[in-house]
Formats: structure tokens, C-alpha cells, sequence
């Protein structure tokens, strides 16, 4: 699954973390999954091996009848078959020949447990279930996109089962390790086209406008990747490794899904060579939907890939070069899942992250791969940074958590699971080697295909392959949580070499100092000039040596998941030679500088140091980096106007030259990245108050209307959004007026996103309001509210308590424990985070609330930079201004 970040998730991540135990989860350092250690939520007793799904849609009512015959074994003699079940209606259900059978359904538990009169003696049965339930208007279960045609509104069907909602579609074991293989047929509008993971086998037209198709049987999976989808639906499709590989659209659309296809259709084979397993289903559809949610922008499901299209398809109206390239990212991070997820599952939710941060580096490596042009492993850094934001907080969990409920398995999909396992795999393939690394997945996939895993079971095949120790590494970076800091204590040069000594602590931002725990520490540090040397930091302490007197880079190449802190002489001098280093260097010592300054462990002003000290020819993303930066500083300065003013003349006086040196227009030939930084200069500065790029934004905006050429395709995102952020009340009608006479959804949901992003709170408050009506189309109502939220949470957060019941109609339930909470998160006013808290615990069990956690968290942080942070950074600017 992609995890989507909203503009107040990703405020949370940068500031914030969630609660979790440190303790070892259960079936970890097992040699693998069994049936008799897995968590369950369900009684050991009876498991399932295959359904056999007949299921009719009637989309117009929101609902569904079916009837399903699962082929179960009994382990243990039991009269009570207990599954998971949400928001189903039973008929009737019985085993041949055993008797009748009474249905107790337990609403809170999501169970449905069918007791016979007598009991069943250990052996093989099929209980056969007749049932209905519904259909949702969010992402969760069976549920319906409305979308806008030039012929009128249609609506197509999808699932979204991730991770416990395919019990709201069909009574079952809806746990990751009761994998079993289905077949599925459905009755639908004869015309319209199914979706399955598996090819139709037979199509049969029974007359009155209805077909009943049935699919090929699946192999051996979890219920979560099970999917159909119903619409007026396009395909096209090509042939990769002998699979049909192919993109699947709304009726129309399928050249908007050219270039995801092309790149499905290159990382298949690229993939069967790098896990050395073949692909083993026939096809591969990547299925584009209208719509949004605020839980995720793709889905995994095996051979039937489910994305929202702004995550699949790209519209020359309004598509970016950072469009393009998540686009191919997330085509990537939902292949890898056909291995990593798919075929080799974690045994429990505890080990999420052998699906989602193996995924994240698995994109990272293909796209490294296909596309080097862009620079992915400098982009890394910045996926480590949010990671580091939750992982420095109290709040924070261990990469492997034990999960015990639905709620908190759905909050177990953040940044600690994604970017912080992506950056530990990241460290340990560098510690083992490349090719020693992938020789271990490899043994890895080949062990257990079809099987169930916990990440013991990997770190021995990595083990055995590299013939190199990893797993005490590995353990302490995934069952204990925080960030270790690494402490350049002493520094000599002698002969040429310079030998530095290195103290391991902890990075924390809200406990002063916190007793460290301890971690084996991967180490790689560069002398500028010399040579490169690699350590293993152990027991706290740890010395290097390299060639070279020059500054030294710690962490050279960015491969290791620490801070450091080189200290004011060695940093100064990093400060002096810094157009020297490396990109991913400069990035990373740059985002090292900039938490660290705003944790008190150095001055925060070292960052713009750096910034000024950053060539004008330095990498984009290196660039970007500042440019981001100086808005998120301008962000604390809210409420203070003159000091605001005074930082915002320095950094529109450091951005301004970049912005003329890009320009408003792409050049032939120039580097793809060039135009992701020429789209954040464009948005900083016009959120800095830039008059002329202001100015010219408003200019294109009008003249659009009758010039085609005004606005670019690729710049119409960040031009209107300068245009909407500083919108007065007709500018908001003329935006509005534009998204309900467009007809292309990816396009509509653009411009409803945009009335959300007003700084006028007014405004604000409109598009609230509009939020909770049927204009925007239901799952583009909490975007709105976020988007909000990033630029007036104190007033969304409190508007949101007062509407709660309507706010949480329009968020998928698997959302619903972070949302609301997630809206106050980039507050400064410490009164907010204790609304979150007293919100939390009025609302929230009390294993759910980590969300509630998190965000309250991230307010106080907010307010300790203000208060101890921002006067130096105000002096600084003082002598600079």
C-alpha cells in the first residue's frame, strides 16, 4: 500500500511520533510462522483453505446479496465456527449433513460465530453462508466513485481491504496469516467490465440486462488482497515476461495511463531477476479510480494493483514532473508488494513493515535503476527526515510493534513502519554488500513463497548469504525505537590520516537528557580530498581512521540511520567546504543541522549557514531542500508580523536569484528535477509574499482565459495555488465556479483542493462548509478539511470537534482514529494539544489513541521552537537583513 500524507500528516511526521511498547512482539526470533504462534484475534480451532464467492451488486441501492461455501478444517472438535464479519446480514448457513446452525453476531468484536447442535469432529467440511451487506461511499469494503462524464455522472465499484476490511465484503478469516485461494463470481450490468485478481474464465449473458462472470481461481493469499472491481471501464495492455500486463482506466482515459504501463511493463522482468521468483500470476492490471481517501493512494491487491488516478494517470492539463515520478514510484512500491506482501506475507500486523519498508526500498532501488536521472537515493534522504520526526519523540514506537486491534493495526501504517524500515534495509545493504543482500531476499522468496514470515526469518537468509552477522544490528534498529546520535568527541591528524572518536547517544526532541539506549552503529565517514573508511560503533564508543586531514563527513553517503553532531570547530569547517561535498552529503548534513538546531543540540542558525553557503548550481533537491526549509520557518513566525517580515525579506533576497536563474519557463534539455525545484521556488516565494511572483501568477491566472499558453500544464498546480492561497472572495468564486463546470475528475478534485487553501480564514471557513455538501463528491471532502488544516488548524480542529459526526461520514473508517486528532498537529498554541488529548480520551479506546498521541505532541513541538528556538534564528536574520 502507498501511504498517503496529507499536509497535517506529514506535519505530524516531521514533529511528532506515536505510542508504542519497546517489548519484543510475539513470533519474533521464531524460525518462522507457524498456525500453533501466530496472533490471532480468531479461535485456533478451525481454518479455512479455499472460498467460492457468488456475490450481485446493485450499486443504485449501495448494496449486495451473496453466498459463499468456504472449505474449512477443524483441528480441534468444536460446535462454533467463529470468523470475521462487519456490517453483513445472514440468511441462513450450514454444513451438509451436520444440522442446523444458530448465527450470534458481535457488532463490536466484528465476529459471527455459527454454533451447531452438535459438535464437529476434527476433519474437512464446507460451511455455506447466505448473507448481505453493503456498499460504502468511502475506501473501505465493497465501495462506490461517483465521477463527471460529458454523458452525466457514473459510478464504478471497487474493494479496499487493507487491513482488516474484507470481513465487510465477505465473512472470514480476516487475518494476513489464514491464506487460502478463492474463487469468485459475480453477477453484474451486462456491458459493464469485472475486475479480479485473476483472468475471467467464463462470461455468460442469463438475459434482463445481467451476466454472470466468473474468475479463474486465485493462489494461496490473505483476504486483504482479494479484489473485484464493476465499471464503464477501458484496458490496454502489453506483454512483459510472458504476462499480461495492463492499465485499466475509466472509459477514455487509458492514454493518461501510457506512461504507467510503460514502466509496469520494464520493472516486471527487472523484478523476476532481482527476487529470483517469477512473477506467478497470468496478469498484472494497474486499475485507476476517481476519488481520493486520506488512508492511502494505491493498494497492493495480487495481480489487480487499485490506485487513485492521480497516483496512476497523468493529465497534460495540470500533471508535474513530481507527478511523473510518483507515478512511476508508486507503480514500483506496489510491484515490489507482489513479492513483498504478496507472496511472502508477514504472519501478523506486528510485521507490517516486511510489506511496506521493503516496498519503499524497493522503489528507491528500481527507480535508481530506471530512472538515475533523478537522483533517488539524494530523495532518500528526505524519506529518512520523516522518519526521524516521529522516531525523536517520546510518542515513538519500534519498527516491529505488536499490534492488537483493527485500530491499531490501521495506525501502524506511518512513517516509522515505511521510511524508518526503508532506511534500516538501506543501512544494512550497505553494511553487507549489494549483491550479498539481494542473494539473501532471494533465498528469502525461494524459502517461503505462498507462506507467512516474521523478520527473523529474513535477516537468516540475509545471514546465511552474506556469510556476515546482521541480525543483532538489525535488532536493535527494529525492536527498539529513537534515532542514535553520533558524537565526533575528538579529532587528530597525524601521517596523513585523521583518526576521529565517535560517542553513540540518542536523539531525542522533547526529553532533555534521555539515558540513551544502545545501538550497534553502521558507520562510513569521508575526509574531503581523502579517503573513505567504514566502522561498526558498538557498546557506545567506537574510532575510525581515514586518509586524509581534510573535513571529515560522517555518515558519508547517507546510508546510516543516526544524527551527528560534529561540534562548532569540525562543523565550521564542513560550513567552509561545503560546495565541495557530495549532493547527498550536502543534503544530508543539511537535515541534520536543521533538526539538530531545532533540538538545542546545536545552533539552529547553523542551517542558514548552510543555506547561504549553498552553490547556485548545487543539485535541485538540494536546493529544494532550502527552499522548503525557509517556509517552514516562515511558519513559526505566525503571529509575529515584523519579525515574519524581516526573515521573509532575507530568504525572498536568497530565492529570488534562483527563481531568475530557473525562470518561469523550461528550457530544452534541462534536468527533469529542474522543473520540480522551478514549482517550489514558484510556491515558496508566493507564500513568502513575493509581490512579482504573486504578481505574475494573478497575471497568468486572468489571462488564461483567452491564452492557452498563460499557464503551462505542468505549472497549473503551482500557479493557481499561489493564485488560491491569496485569494480575495472572486478569485475563491472564480476557482469554484471552474471545478463545477469541469468534467475531468483528476482535474475537479485539483480545483476543490485549491478553495481549501486560502489564507484568508474566511474563506477557509467557506470551503469548510463546502466540504460537508455533495459538490466536491464524497471522498474529496476530507482532503478539503486537511488541506484546511494545514494553514488554519486551530480553527479546523475546533470547526471539526463541532461537526464530528459529519467530518467522520465523509473518512474512510480506516482513518478515522487519526484524522481528527491529525488536524490540530501543525498548531503552535500549546491549549490546542491539550483539546487533542481531552478529545482523544473522550473518543478513542484507550489502545488507539497513538494518532491523538502524535498529534499533540507535534503542537507542543511547535511551541518549544517558537518560544526557544526563533530569537536566535530573528537574530541572525537581524545581522544578515
Amino acid at each position: 500500500m502507498r501511504r498517503l500524507m496529507s499536509s497535517a500528516a506529514i506535519a505530524v511526521i516531521l514533529l511528532a511520533a506515536g505510542s508504542a511498547s519497546a517489548a519484543t512482539p510475539a513470533g519474533v526470533g521464531t524460525k518462522g510462522a507457524t498456525f500453533a504462534t501466530v496472533t490471532t484475534q480468531l479461535p485456533r480451532n478451525v481454518r479455512p483453505s479455499h472460498y467460492d464467492l457468488a456475490f450481485t451488486p446493485d450499486a443504485d441501492k449501495l448494496t449486495f446479496t451473496a453466498q459463499v461455501k468456504i472449505a474449512i478444517e477443524v483441528v480441534e472438535p468444536t460446535n462454533t465456527v467463529t470468523l470475521q464479519a462487519a456490517d453483513l446480514t445472514f440468511a441462513k448457513a450450514e454444513i451438509a449433513g451436520v444440522g442446523t446452525v444458530k448465527i450470534k453476531v458481535d457488532e463490536e468484536a466484528q465476529t459471527a460465530a455459527f454454533t451447531f447442535a452438535k459438535a464437529l469432529p476434527k476433519g474437512k467440511y464446507v460451511l455455506s453462508i447466505d448473507y448481505a451487506g453493503k456498499i460504502y461511499k468511502q475506501a473501505a469494503g465493497l465501495f462506490a466513485l461517483d465521477y463527471e462524464t460529458d454523458a452525466g455522472k457514473k459510478r464504478a465499484l471497487y474493494t479496499q481491504f487493507e487491513n482488516s476490511d474484507a470481513r465487510r465484503f465477505i465473512p472470514s478469516w480476516d487475518e494476513p496469516f489464514y491464506k487460502a485461494t478463492y474463487t469468485v463470481e459475480a453477477t453484474i450490468p451486462t456491458g459493464q467490465m469485472a475486475l479480479g485478481n485473476m483472468p475471467i474464465a467464463s462470461s455468460k449473458d442469463i438475459g434482463g440486462g445481467k451476466s454472470v462472470v466468473k474468475f479463474a481461481t486465485s493462489p494461496k493469499m490473505s483476504t486483504y488482497l482479494l479484489f473485484f472491481g464493476l465499471g464503464e471501464f477501458d484496458r490496454a495492455s502489453v506483454k512483459a515476461a510472458g504476462v499480461d500486463v495492463g492499465v485499466v482506466t475509466k472509459k477514455g482515459d487509458t492514454p493518461k495511463a501510457d506512461f504507467a504501463l510503460k514502466s509496469a511493463a520494464d520493472i516486471l522482468p527487472w523484478y523476476n531477476d532481482y527476487f529470483g521468483t517469477p512473477y506467478p500470476l497470468p496478469v498484472l492490471d494497474n486499475i485507476a479510480a476517481p476519488g481520493r481517501s486520506q488512508f492511502f493512494s494505491a493498494m497492493e491487491n495480487w495481480g489487480a494493483i487499485f490506485y487513485f488516478e492521480y497516483a496512476m494517470n497523468l493529465d497534460p492539463k495540470i500533471s508535474t514532473e513530481s507527478d511523473k515520478q510518483n507515478v512511476f514510484t508508486t507503480v514500483a512500491h506496489e510491484m515490489a508488494h507482489q513479492w513483498f506482501g504478496d507472496l511472502v506475507t508477514m504472519a501478523w500486523w506486528d510485521d507490517l513493515w516486511l510489506n511496506e519498508g521493503f516496498a519503499s526500498w524497493m522503489e528507491g532501488r528500481a527507480t535508481e535503476h530506471f530512472h538515475p536521472e533523478w537522483n533517488a537515493a539524494v530523495g532518500a534522504v528526505n524519506g529518512r527526515e520523516y522518519a526521524m520526526g516521529l522516531d525523536a519523540l517520546q510518542t515513538t514506537h519500534p519498527v516491529v510493534q505488536h499490534v492488537e486491534t483493527v485500530e491499531q493495526a490501521s495506525q501502524a501504517f506511518d512513517a516509522i513502519t515505511y521510511q524508518k524500515g526503508e532506511a534500516v534495509i538501506r543501512m544494512l545493504e550497505s553494511y553487507v554488500g549489494h549483491d550479498a543482500w539481494r542473494d539473501g531476499v532471494r533465498a528469502y522468496m525461494k524459502q517461503h513463497n505462498h507462506g507467512n514470515t516474521v523478520s527473523d526469518d529474513l535477516w537468516q537468509a540475509v545471514e546465511v548469504a552474506a556469510k556476515k552477522p546482521i541480525k543483532a544490528i538489525a535488532h536493535d534498529f527494529t525492536l527498539q525505537p529513537g534515532v542514535p546520535l553520533i558524537t565526533v568527541s575528538n579529532t587528530t591528524c597525524a601521517a596523513g590520516k585523521t583518526t576521529l572518536s565517535l560517542t553513540q547517544g540518542e536523539f531525542s526532541k522533547d526529553i532533555p537528557g534521555k539515558k540513551p539506549l544502545t545501538w550497534r552503529v553502521p558507520v562510513t565517514v569521508q575526509a574531503l580530498g581523502g579517503g573513505t573508511a567504514k566502522t561498526l560503533v558498538t557498546g557506545g564508543q567506537g574510532t575510525v581512521t581515514v586518509d586524509g586531514c581534510g573535513p571529515v563527513v560522517v555518515n558519508a553517503g547517507q546510508t546510516g540511520y543516526f544524527r551527528t553532531l560534529y561540534g562548532s570547530e569540525r562543523f565550521g569547517g564542513i560550513v567552509q567546504n561545503f560546495a565541495k561535498l557530495p549532493a547527498i552529503d550536502q543534503l544530508g548534513v543539511m537535515s541534520d543541522a536543521w533538526s539538530m538546531g531545532l533540538a538545542g543540540y546545536q545552533p539552529a542558525t547553523d542551517f542558514l549557514d548552510l543555506a547561504k553557503a549553498t552553490p547556485a548550481d548545487a543539485d535541485p533537491q538540494v536546493l529544494s531542500k532550502v527552499t522548503k526549509t525557509f517556509t517552514a520557518i516562515d511558519g513559526y513566525y505566525e503571529g509575529q508580523p515584523a519579525e515574519r517580515a524581516a526573515f521573509r525579506k532575507v530568504a525572498i533576497g536568497q530565492l529570488r536569484p534562483l527563481m531568475a536563474k530557473v525562470g518561469w519557463s523550461a528550457k530544452t534539455g534541462e534536468p527533469d528535477n529542474i522543473a520540480i525545484l522551478r514549482a517550489d521556488l514558484i510556491g515558496a516565494l508566493g507564500g513568502l509574499g513575493d509581490a512579482d511572483v504573486v504578481a505574475e501568477a494573478t497575471r497568468r491566472f486572468n489571462a488564461d482565459k483567452t491564452d492557452p499558453s498563460a499557464i503551462p500544464g505542468p505549472l497549473r498546480k503551482t500557479i493557481l495555488g499561489v493564485v488560491a492561497a491569496h485569494a480575495d472572495q472572486a478569485t475563491w468564486d472564480a476557482i469554484r465556479a471552474q471545478g463545477q463546470a469541469e468534467k475531468t475528475p483528476l482535474v475537479r478534485a485539483q480545483l476543490y483542493s485549491l478553495l481549501a487553501s486560502a489564507e484568508d480564514e474566511g474563506l477557509a471557513r467557506k470551503a469548510l462548509e463546502l466540504a460537508l455538501t455533495p459538490e466536491p463528491g464524497e471522498t474529496l471532502s476530507s482532503t478539503m478539511i486537511s488541506k484546511v488544516a494545514a494553514s488554519h488548524p486551530d480553527m479546523t480542529f475546533d470547526w471539526a470537534i463541532a461537526h464530528k459526526d459529519a467530518v467522520n461520514d465523509k473518512v474512510d473508517s480506516t482513518s478515522r482514529t487519526r484524522f481528527i486528532p491529525g488536524l490540530g498537529a501543525a498548531s503552535s498554541n500549546p491549549a490546542t494539544a491539550e483539546k487533542i488529548k481531552a478529545w482523544t480520551a473522550a473518543n478513542l479506546a484507550e489502545g488507539s489513541r497513538k494518532e491523538g498521541d502524535k498529534a499533540a505532541a507535534a503542537v507542543m513541538n511547535r511551541a518549544q521552537i517558537r518560544q526557544q528556538r526563533l530569537p536566535a534564528i530573528t537574530a541572525w536574520v537581524a545581522k544578515a537583513g
